[in-house]
């Protein structure tokens, strides 16, 4: 298993049954693992904010986490109005980022950009994974903090570089800190996870 399938597999295992996306190639991982996974239904957007607007509107019809799949800062820049609807309205939606992978950054690619620093104002907190192995927890980590906030909208991003989705580990255990989505009131579920650069 690798860092992407232990991501989308904890996720659905927790309720998220929707994604939508727009990737690119640092995604692809994220592409293959949602694949295999035949519980989150994926749909794919041809432009990012169709993606960030769909998730927002299913979040509040489903009354449960969308999850979004968007393609380095540039495409999260692209969605970045809905995810401000999103948040304001207190809106399940959790984004995945890709982002270069950690040794292609010294280069300057023309896509890098701070995703961190694009996803502040939206966002109620930003996470990073530096291991494959730590994906899942992290992604839940972040879903139990956007779950758990005190009654104010806002989304969790984590982010994670693009080897994370592809190195293969032994599956162990991942604490399951997650409380159902039906114990939380509809504003606490808001939540952004930034699974970025993988």
């Amino acid at each position: 298993m690798n860092g992407a399938e232990s991501l989308i597999n904890a996720l659905a295992e927790h309720g998220v049954d929707a994604c939508f996306a727009n990737p690119g190639t640092s995604e692809m991982q994220l592409v293959a693992a949602l694949d295999k996974q035949p519980d989150i239904r994926a749909v794919l957007c041809l432009f990012e904010g169709v993606v960030t607007g769909a998730a927002d509107g299913y979040g509040r019809m489903a009354d449960k986490p969308a999850l979004n799949l968007l393609h380095l800062g540039p495409g999260f820049a692209n969605g970045m109005a809905n995810l401000h609807n999103a948040q304001r309205a207190g809106s399940p939606v959790l984004n995945m980022v890709g982002d270069h992978a950690t040794d292609h950054l010294q280069h300057d690619a023309p896509l890098t950009s701070d995703i961190k620093g694009m996803a502040t104002p939206v966002s109620r907190s930003f996470r990073v994974s530096d291991s494959a192995a730590g994906l899942a927890q992290t992604g839940l980590d972040a879903l139990a903090a956007s779950l758990s906030h005190n009654g104010t909208p806002g989304q969790t991003p984590t982010s994670c570089h693009r080897q994370c989705l592809k190195h293969r580990w032994r599956k162990s255990r991942i604490r399951r800190s997650v409380r159902s989505r039906r114990s939380c009131s509809r504003r606490q579920a808001a939540a952004c996870l930034w699974v970025a650069a993988l």
